[in-house]
Order: C-alpha cells, then sequence, then structure tokens
C-alpha cells in the first residue's frame, strides 16, 4: 500500500508519497511513487501514483514511451499539451491504454484493475492546477474549497488535513502540514513507510528547485514528530474532563 497526498495554495504546489510497498508481511520493498517530468520555462508536471505496482508503472512507462516515441505528429502527450486539464487528458488515457493490455488478467485473477493518481503542475500561460485521476481515466480537480488530494491508505492523515488546510497557506506552512499527516499514518498504519519524496513548487518558476527524500533520521522530521506529540498531550491536558 502507499499514502500520497498534494496541496494546492495561491503560492504553488506541495506533493508527497512515502516508498513502501508490500505483497504481505514477508515481501515488503522500496519504490519511488512520485514522478516528475519539466521542461524549464515551460512546464512542471508532478504525479503520484498508488495502487498495484506494477500498473501504475506500466502507466508511467506509456506515458514515457509516448515522450519519446510518438505514434504521430498529432499525438497528445504531457509535452504538447497546451493545459493541464488536456495533460491530465493525456494522463487518463495512458490508465485506459493499461487497462486495455492488463485489465481482462487482473480481473480474471481477483486482483482488480487497482490503481489511482494524483496528478498537477502548471504549463506555461495558466495557473498551477491539481487532478485526482481514477481507474477509470476520469478525473476531478481541486478547488480553493477542497485544496488537497490524498490516495492510498489515507484515512489516518486526513483529520488533521481537514482542520487545517488552506489554500493560502504558505509553501512552508503546507509542506508542514503534509508531514504532520504523514507522521499520522506512520504510526498508524506499518503498510507505509519512510522514505518520503517531497516535491515544493513555488508558482511561476516553471522549474524545481526544491525536492527533497526525507528518511527516518531526518533531524527536521524527527522533530516535528516529537513537538506535534508533546503538543497535543498538552492540548489534551488542558480540556476539562468529562462529568461522570
Amino acid at each position: 500500500m502507499t499514502y500520497a497526498v498534494a496541496l494546492r495554495l495561491e503560492g504553488g504546489l506541495v506533493f508527497a508519497a512515502d516508498t513502501r510497498t508490500n505483497a504481505g508481511v514477508d515481501n515488503i520493498a522500496q519504490y519511488k511513487k512520485l514522478q516528475l517530468w519539466r521542461r524549464p520555462g515551460d512546464r512542471v508536471l508532478v504525479m503520484l501514483a498508488a495502487g498495484n505496482l506494477a500498473v501504475t508503472q506500466a502507466v508511467v512507462s506509456l506515458l514515457n514511451e509516448h515522450l519519446a516515441e510518438p505514434e504521430s505528429e498529432e499525438q497528445a502527450t504531457l509535452y504538447n499539451a497546451p493545459n493541464m486539464y488536456r495533460a491530465a487528458r493525456v494522463v487518463g488515457d495512458a490508465i485506459r491504454e493499461a487497462r486495455r493490455i492488463d485489465g481482462a488478467a487482473l480481473e480474471a485473477s481477483k486482483l482488480g484493475f487497482n490503481t489511482n493518481f494524483i496528478f498537477g503542475g502548471q504549463i506555461k500561460g495558466e495557473r498551477p492546477r491539481l487532478f485526482q485521476i481514477y481507474p477509470e481515466g476520469n478525473f476531478i480537480e481541486a478547488t480553493d474549497d477542497t485544496p488537497f488530494f490524498q490516495i492510498g491508505e489515507h484515512k489516518y492523515g486526513k483529520p488533521i488535513l481537514d482542520r487545517v488546510a488552506r489554500s493560502d497557506m504558505r509553501l512552508g506552512e503546507a509542506a508542514k502540514l503534509i508531514l504532520l499527516s504523514f507522521d499520522s499514518t506512520l504510526r498508524s498504519n506499518l503498510s507505509v513507510g519512510m522514505p518520503l519524496d517531497l516535491v515544493i513548487y513555488e508558482r511561476d518558476s516553471l522549474d524545481v528547485t526544491r525536492e527533497k527524500r526525507i528518511s527516518a533520521d531526518d533531524e527536521y522530521f524527527r522533530q516535528l514528530s516529537g513537538a506535534w506529540s508533546d503538543a497535543l498531550r498538552q492540548a489534551f491536558s488542558t480540556i476539562e474532563e468529562f462529568d461522570v
């Protein structure tokens, strides 16, 4: 399983995903689930994946194949899409193509075609945008009212996002919030594990300069986790007890 989350802000975008994958307690491995495509000055595109690892890797491979060797001059790719909506359609088409290739076999094995993506970025000429793309290839877009998306094991990290996330947050604030969401998830679900991949995209920069892999011994993350635990205990102790 995995956990991935992204937040769309007035000042840009923040993406994060864990790297643990497992096919049972005795088959745990580490894979990067954050993909990044960029052409500085023109576009930055980021994709987070959750679900069947073979399917998500197939979708990424199809997207990269179409970039390297398009079937025709008219074929839509991530690098010629005129806007983020059309780029999200390219991802949806790749998901449907992967389903045509492997879907029947997966359904027959009862594994199912299980995959979800978060896709976002900015193409020159429009604001940053963020989408959640479903196994069927269709998608929804983040708004000011709902500025974040989660995929994978999201239930443990959702409460703090619901309470705190706002589209007018600073990028550093949003990164802190997302890492706290991961801290809650890591404490409660063994199928999610470090290291974490984090990308912070600043609006209109049309490049990525803030990308980091956060390991278990990362000093900031350890301090963040400890401070949050202390703050929760302090808040709990100041609330009046229930009158039995």
